[in-house]
Formats: C-alpha cells, structure tokens, sequence
C-alpha cells in the first residue's frame, strides 16, 4: 500500500487541507481489496485514475460509477475492487463547498456525487484532465488551476465562522456549542445557521465527528482507549464507544486495532 500527501498552492492552504495519493498493486494471494470510508468533518473531490470500486451496501454490490465527490459525512460505506488502483483526492475543509461551488454545505451533507451531476460540463472537463494526465504532481497542478478559478470567482465569505470551524477541526473540538457562540459573538440561532450552511451539521453532531477523529489522531499502544475517551470531552466509555460504533461500524476494541477495514489515519 502506497500512501502520501501533496501540498497545495499558498493560494488554497486556506480551503484545501492536502491532496492525498492511494496506490495498491494486488497480489496473487490478495484477491480483493475492501476500503471502508468513516463519518468525515470534511469533503473529499476524489478521481480514480486506475480501476474503480464498487460499493458493499445491505444489498449487496452496487456499481461505484465514476469518481466524485463525498462531502461531510456522517456515514461510513464500504468499497471493494477486484484489480490494483490508484486514487488521486483533494481533501477539502466543508466551508469550501459554498466558497468554490456557490452551494451551502448544509444542502450536500452525507451525499457523494459524481462530477457531471455536481459541476456539469466544468466538472466533465476536470474528470478527463485529471484522468489523462501522467503523474499524480500534474494532476495536483490541474485540479489546483480548477480551485484557483473557482475561489477568484466567488463571492461568499463569513471570515468568522471559518475561524471557527477551523479551531473546531485543529484545536479544540471539546468546547460547547454555547462556548463557541459566544466566542464569536453570535447568538446561538445565528451561530447554527452560519455554522450549518457552512460546515454541513449543526455544531453538536459536527463536534461529534470532529471528536472521532481527534481520538483517531491520539491513538497510539502507550494509551488505553479510556484513556483517549477522557482526552477527547467523551462524558463516559459509554458514550464513546457509541460513536466509534455509528461513525465507523465498528467496536473501539477491533477499530484502534488496526485491523479494520481500509484503516488509514490522514490527519
């Protein structure tokens, strides 16, 4: 498994956390790769330049289609492909979505939709560039020049409350939502609708995901799970342990194990 990141241009460190590379070559003894993707505070533009997956639903196998985006999610899915892959992503913080795309995040939360369908020609075009282009540098290169345009041409911006949902993503996900609202100065009515529109969630269910994934990035053998549930603001093991559950469909035990499914921590 071949795993690494690729900075962005200054311009879109702001909107775009990093792009990110998969690359897996099948063995013999290795007939089937299955990823599983878990609830996510944030929005991934991904381009399959090498095979495809299908999804694993309740039914059964349902054809993946082409790449797309999978916006924040509290969801987790599971994908499977029979063939080696590579995988070009972009992962994007939430508030992006309203300033690239002119579409408040609060209506494209737990979706995933494939570029046509999304951005139309524009998004067609973009497909194809990528999926032609000979290294995973040039494709950076491409999709940065395609968020640079997007990003000069919008018009929405609410400074403050990406400050907050960047201080909710890299700082400090245990502070109430009272807490936050009164940092910013806004009402609490104010603070959940700008806090929607812009990250997708309401704050409460958007500090639940943003506290998984804080204990994802504290995991570590010289630490008990317990342990990393009182670090993290859970109120009790129960509580934890329900969330691991509902954002990645497994127990805390099997998860931080290592074992499970498509397990990569990407920050």
């Amino acid at each position: 498994m071949k795993y690494y990141t690729i900075a962005p241009p200054e311009i879109l460190k702001p909107y775009v956390r990093f792009y990110w590379v998969l690359e897996h070559e099948l063995t013999a003894g290795e007939p089937e790769y299955v990823y599983r993707s878990i609830a996510d505070s944030c929005t991934e533009m991904v381009f399959h330049y090498r095979s495809t997956f299908d999804e694993l639903t309740n039914n059964g196998i349902e054809n993946g289609g082409p790449s797309g985006i999978q916006f924040q999610s509290t969801r987790y899915r599971r994908f499977i492909t029979k063939q080696s892959f590579g995988i070009f992503g972009a992962y994007l913080y939430p508030f992006a979505v309203p300033l690239l795309f002119n579409t408040p995040s609060s209506q494209t939360s737990n979706l995933a939709l494939d570029y046509d369908t999304f951005l139309g020609t524009s998004g067609r075009l973009l497909e194809e560039q990528i999926m032609l282009a000979p290294n995973n540098q040039q494709r950076a290169d491409i999709l940065s020049a395609y968020l640079i345009k997007q990003l000069r041409a919008s018009k929405l911006k609410n400074d403050r409350i990406i400050t907050c949902i960047k201080q909710v993503i890299h700082t400090n996900p245990n502070k109430t939502v009272a807490q936050l609202a009164d940092t910013y100065n806004l009402s609490a009515r104010q603070f959940d609708r700008l806090f929607k529109e812009h990250a997708g969630f309401s704050p409460k269910t958007y500090l639940r995901v943003v506290r998984l994934h804080d204990a994802i990035q504290q995991y570590d053998s010289s630490k008990s799970l317990t342990q990393i549930a009182l670090d993290c603001g859970y109120y009790d093991q129960s509580h934890f342990i329900h969330d691991v559950r509902a954002f990645t469909g497994y127990h805390p035990g099997f998860y931080f194990s290592g074992k499970a499914e498509g397990f990569i921590s990407i920050g």
